[in-house]
């Protein structure tokens, strides 16, 4: 990480465990898949997706859960804070995407849209005008643009 980059600083909870991730994410987005709503409790998760080489662990370490094939879902041990989604962004390389609300300025960032909006849970939408896609932003066009849609 260069001084002139912008960082994106934050941790869990009891702060045993923190991270810096340099320069612009590659990705801001709301995942609704089962997978990130057991792994947070809630019914969508704001994610900003870095460069692997982008993220550093500053103190502690985080313990990683390996949630499907080549995919490791972060969190503190100590006091159970979800962290990071890890794993392969295809065509984007290896990604770290940070659970939002562990940032110490969650907003920073602002999503762009919503992915895996087909597995949301039937009672939960957003207002927003924010695209809904049905897997990844950059797989197809969005399959609803207003929500009301």
């Amino acid at each position: 990480m260069t001084d002139t980059e912008k960082t994106f600083c934050g941790g869990c909870m009891c702060g045993a465990v923190r991270y810096e991730a340099a320069g612009e994410p590659v990705s801001v987005i709301y995942c609704h898949c089962e997978s990130c709503r057991r792994h947070t409790g809630a019914p969508v998760s704001a994610l900003a997706g870095f460069s692997r080489d982008n993220v550093r662990f500053t103190k502690g370490e985080r313990k990683l859960y390996a949630s499907s094939e080549g995919v490791g879902r972060g969190f503190c041990a100590d006091c159970g804070t979800t962290l990071t989604w890890e794993g392969d962004g295809e065509e984007l390389g290896p990604l770290v995407e940070i659970h939002m609300g562990t940032l110490d300025d969650p907003g920073a960032l602002t999503p762009s849209c919503h992915v895996r909006h087909d597995e949301r849970i039937s009672w939960f939408d957003t207002a927003g005008k924010l695209p809904r896609y049905r897997e990844w932003e950059v797989e197809e066009g969005p399959y609803r643009s207003d929500p009301a849609g």
